[in-house]
């Protein structure tokens, strides 16, 4: 096998597509986001990457605080709208049904089948980024994606994104648990 170089522009995917809430004065703003991950256990840290051009990052900066909510594949036109169009220009507050939970400036969405409260712990200036590290500080679900009380990824049904090549992806199929099929080389 011959390896390639490429070029070091690379994305890990797939990624979540998920929809970052930060409120606007008093009103609800939502923007695509596809860089986010959990760095903590406990506590429960998450890290996003948001341009600083985008009202998201003023925002978070200024609220200390933001939701992550995580659409199912039937909400792709709606999600995808909002990584399209900025709140600098357009009122995105009336596309979903917001609610709010402990904290009054993340504003969530109650059509996602998933949506996190994050309180801001630190922010790391980058290049064309902020990293922003947020902890979670509640989670909310309904009782029909979950199995034996734990999320389940078919129930939520989310979009994954790839980049460079910009495309929404679903989920394939379960292959193993997670350690443990690799025991078998232990022998």
């Amino acid at each position: 096998m011959s390896k390639l170089k490429i070029s070091p522009n690379i994305f890990i995917y797939p990624m979540p597509v998920t929809l970052l809430g930060t409120k606007n004065v008093d009103k609800a703003n939502f923007m695509a986001l596809g860089w986010i991950t959990r760095i903590n256990a406990n506590p429960p840290l998450l890290a996003i990457g948001v341009n600083k051009t985008h009202l998201s990052n003023q925002k978070i900066k200024e609220n200390k605080c933001f939701s992550i909510n995580f659409p199912n594949q039937e909400m792709i036109v709606e999600t995808d709208f909002c990584g399209l169009v900025s709140g600098k220009n357009r009122d995105k507050s009336e596309i979903f049904t917001v609610f709010y939970g402990e904290l009054k400036d993340a504003p969530m969405i109650e059509e996602c089948p998933l949506s996190m409260e994050c309180k801001l712990v630190d922010v790391h200036e980058l290049a064309t980024n902020d990293l922003f590290i947020g902890e979670i500080i509640n989670v909310y679900t309904e009782k029909e994606y979950l199995t034996d009380s734990i999320i389940d990824i078919k129930k939520i049904n989310p979009l994954l994104l790839t980049m460079p090549d910009n495309q929404y992806w679903s989920v394939g199929e379960n292959l193993g648990k997670a350690w443990n099929i690799g025991k078998k080389l232990k022998k």
